[in-house]
């Protein structure tokens, strides 16, 4: 049963019925991103806590009847979500917060958040008949897509810029899909991804345009209040670029907050690289939002043109959050301290948000006493190359005692 009740304009706030649009608002253009609305006063008799106490599907597939998808082939779709929450506590020393709690999204299936979308993408590219799916990418979206196309037996045509990680370049060729390596930036991919999306007419995966990505990515917050025993922390801190990942995170908490599920909507503490910072200087300006510099190592949130910027920025302001930018060297450092504190390994960009924190609690944003969750949105594994700039590798030694004994003590080992 679909609980759809329509769609509202997130610009101009147009409403419309199933059916009446397709993508985005005929009157804002493509930059009239839709928001998905429920008919929520149904969805509180079904998504009730017994609800979820009963369903023994841990994956994000518990949350079907409000994502707004059919469930028909839900069964063959590869395991998404329910990625492990840690309670941070060495980690939680080092920032100075009262608790910590770290979700590991990378460890779904391609290694990233992304899957949460890319899951949605490829069941409605089948319940619209499409036989191959598309999208741009800095490169987790890239690869998530075309990571549950080929279990799914979809084509994908995946376009992005020359400067997306080998790592990722790697996962979407291994999964059978057409790579498209755009000689330009994220600007270039995309656009050439809608051009040639207009013409084929292959099933648009794009966060920016598709309603539904959002519908995916809000998962992981509805993840974290059920991991909390509905009662999620103070705050929640993300890494953001486009700005559908965070509008995602915003909308899983609202909408379990309109079902009665939870007390309260975190904060949501939104971080940028300084190298790529669009949504910061507009909130520290007051202007509009203006495109930016892709300078960043964190290439999954180096988006000089946020396509989903509406909601990103509704995200920060209805939940009482802030912004917060971060330099390279703080997002490097924030992979090590993750790594020797908490055993995760995060890729720039997932981390990005643990160096956020670690500012907003020296600037007084994140109060003492504050608890905190943070998404780890990728796993280190993807970009192995910038993952190196975050250690120190020693030099081969000679295989006798006296050398490792020397080595050992240098290091602090013994």
């Amino acid at each position: 049963m679909s609980y759809i009740k329509g769609y509202k304009c997130t610009l101009c706030g147009a409403e419309f019925k199933e059916g009446e649009v397709s993508l985005t608002c005929p009157h804002c253009g493509e930059k009239g991103i839709l928001d998905v609305v429920y008919d929520y006063d149904a969805l509180k008799k079904v998504l009730t806590r017994e609800y979820f106490e009963k369903n023994r599907n841990y994956s994000m597939w518990r949350y079907a009847p409000i994502m707004g998808i059919q469930e028909d082939h839900i069964d063959e779709m590869l395991r998404v979500g329910w990625t492990p929450l840690y309670r941070a506590r060495r980690l939680e020393k080092e920032l100075g917060v009262k608790e910590l709690y770290v979700k590991d999204d990378g460890l779904n299936p391609s290694g990233s958040s992304k899957d949460r979308a890319s899951g949605v993408a490829v069941l409605k590219a089948i319940e619209a008949g499409a036989k191959t799916i598309a999208c741009s990418s800095t490169g987790n979206a890239a690869s998530s897509c075309a990571c549950q196309a080929a279990h799914m037996g979809l084509n994908a045509v995946i376009f992005v810029p020359k400067r997306a990680p080998i790592g990722k370049a790697t996962q979407i060729c291994l999964y059978g899909a057409t790579l498209v390596k755009v000689d330009g930036d994220y600007k270039a991919a995309f656009q050439l991804s809608k051009a040639a999306i207009d013409k084929y007419g292959w099933y648009n995966r794009n966060a920016a345009i598709n309603p539904f990505m959002v519908e995916g990515k809000k998962t992981v917050s509805m993840e974290i209040a059920e991991q909390l025993n509905f009662e999620p922390t103070d705050w929640v801190a993300v890494s953001v670029g486009d700005g559908c990942t965070v509008g995602g995170v915003y909308k899983g908490f609202a909408e379990f907050f309109k079902l009665g599920l939870i007390k309260k909507v975190p904060k949501i503490l939104g971080v940028q690289s300084t190298g790529c910072a669009p949504f910061v200087i507009a909130s520290e300006t007051g202007e509009p939002l203006k495109e930016a510099d892709e300078n960043t190592i964190a290439d999954s949130i180096a988006v000089g043109i946020p396509r989903n910027p509406v909601k990103a920025q509704n995200a920060i302001k209805l939940s009482h959050g802030a912004w917060i930018s971060v330099p390279d060297s703080d997002i490097i450092k924030a992979m090590s301290l993750l790594g020797r504190t908490e055993g995760i390994f995060g890729e720039p960009a997932g981390v990005a948000a643990i160096a956020g924190i670690k500012k907003a609690v020296q600037q007084g944003i994140i109060k003492p006493g504050e608890t905190v969750t943070t998404i780890v949105t990728g796993n280190g594994l993807k970009d192995p190359v910038n993952g190196q700039k975050a250690v120190s590798m020693p030099e081969p030694m000679k295989p006798n005692l006296e050398e490792l004994d020397k080595f050992l003590k240098e290091k602090g080992a013994i």
